[in-house]
């Protein structure tokens, strides 16, 4: 398979790891976009939040569960965090393997993007 994330999975390339289990791995993302921002991805393959399966929906909220527990060990769950999956090309998804991006350490305004909607969503 020629997965980023299956192969940092597989140890096959490196990432800054800070946490894993036999579920799920949590790393800093590359590119990051907050002072604190990492990636919780499952172990299993799982291409988009579109193919979740009905047995996959536990894994789905333990990667939630985990990614609490990683933003009170760092020091900002009491502050507040954002979680995002993105799905899918205009979901803003570049690597197809599900993850959960963890973002904190800073004040987070809403809506996140300041750009004009073109069309009415």
């Amino acid at each position: 398979m020629d997965c980023l994330f299956c192969k940092i999975v597989e140890g096959e390339i490196p990432a800054d790891v800070l946490y894993q289990d036999e579920k799920v791995i949590v790393f800093r993302d590359i590119n990051p976009q907050a002072p604190f921002h990492a990636l919780v991805i499952p172990r299993q393959h799982i291409p988009t939040l579109n193919d979740i399966a009905d047995e996959d929906c536990e894994l789905v909220g333990y990667m939630l569960k985990i990614a609490g527990d990683v933003a009170e060990e760092h020091g900002f769950a009491e502050d507040g965090y954002r979680t995002v999956f993105n799905c899918n090309t205009h979901g803003g998804q570049t690597v197809y393997h599900i993850h959960l991006h963890l973002l904190g350490g800073k004040p987070m305004g809403w809506p996140p993007y300041q750009e004009t909607l073109k069309t009415p969503v």
